[in-house]
């Protein structure tokens, strides 16, 4: 009998999401990827440090514990190692007890093309090019940015927060905004105020997180004393009365956040560093910023927020890590 990937919420991810890989990737710039293999070689039985998406895939995988009979919740790992450098990243995995069975090792190569292959409604990635690749292919992508990587196990619960234009929907309203101005944008979400948004990159993963919310309320219904796991938030630049047709697309699909902020240019990390996010989603650079540096952020490189936003370097045959440079700022080598 064939697996049923299809009936799971899945979400795939990178190594280099996954785990910290920046010696990794050291070796491989200054020593090239003869010596980059042999050191994953020496050192396979040296468990890797947690990466800036660890956080977020373990709380994820929780899912499963919570409801072991339906396991809705399946995380795979796309990879451009080998098979022979992965054996490293496999037995990190499971040093930190997570739950992932399922790969893909491309050896050099983007592992993009595979995300409808394991029917994921995410593909994490610290590789720029080939996020962009899947976005252009029309998948769900982000780009994982450097951050400070805090992982407190007694905190159980999975807080996820999206931006909404260009991420949750498409781009209609932002390109109204880019080519006009504010007020033109509000006049026009005024008059669309009962016409919902089409589906945007992430749209997918929201409402299947949203199904999973779903899940948890029947079981705090018939278990009072269940504590759920996820926490949803839309932390968007709008204000009223352009909140009006959010309300209206959330609402036709059957959906809903537990805290929705309307900042009206405000600087979302002073709303971010309370929410306490394991991911943030956005589609634009310059909201994934903080000053402490300590907010899982990710970059959706989609539609007219990103048009030309920077030239994509020669791609890397090995798992690429992120470089900080500044907040929220990573360089691809």
């Amino acid at each position: 009998m064939s697996y049923p990937i299809d009936k799971k919420f899945v979400i795939a991810v990178s190594s280099s999401a996954l785990f910290d890989l920046g010696q990794s990737d050291r070796i491989f710039r200054e020593q090239g990827p003869v010596a980059y293999k042999s050191y994953q070689e020496q050192n396979q039985n040296v468990i890797l440090d947690k990466g800036v998406a660890f956080p977020f895939i373990r709380r994820f995988l929780a899912i499963n514990q919570a409801f072991p009979k339906q396991a809705p919740v399946e995380v795979v790992l796309l990879s451009r190692n080998s098979p022979e450098t992965g054996l490293r990243v496999f037995r990190s995995i499971r040093h930190y007890g997570l739950d992932i069975t399922r790969a893909a090792f491309m050896t050099g190569r983007s592992p993009h093309e595979y995300v409808p292959a394991f029917n994921a409604s995410l593909f994490l990635s610290a590789n720029e090019d080939d996020v962009q690749k899947a976005i252009d292919a029309n998948y769900p992508a982000g780009v994982v940015l450097p951050s400070k990587v805090y992982d407190d196990e007694l905190d159980t619960e999975l807080r996820v927060a999206f931006d909404f234009d260009g991420v949750i929907v498409d781009d209609e309203a932002e390109s109204v905004f880019k080519n006009n101005d504010l007020a033109e944008f509000q006049a026009h979400e005024f008059k669309m105020q009962f016409i919902p948004h089409q589906q945007g990159p992430l749209a997918d993963l929201f409402k299947k997180l949203s199904f999973m919310q779903k899940l948890e309320e029947k079981k705090l219904k018939e278990e009072p004393n269940y504590k759920k796991i996820l926490r949803i938030a839309i932390v968007t630049a709008r204000n009223a009365p352009a909140h009006e047709r959010v309300v209206t697309t959330l609402k036709n699909w059957g959906v809903s956040a537990d805290e929705f902020f309307l900042l009206g240019g405000m600087e979302k990390y002073r709303i971010l560093t309370i929410i306490k996010p394991h991911m943030f989603f956005d589609d634009q650079r310059s909201h994934l910023e903080s000053p402490a540096g300590d907010i899982p952020m990710v970059h959706v490189p989609f539609g007219i927020a990103n048009k030309n936003p920077f030239s994509h370097s020669t791609e890397p045959e090995h798992e690429v890590a992120p470089v900080t440079v500044g907040v929220g700022s990573p360089i691809k080598t």
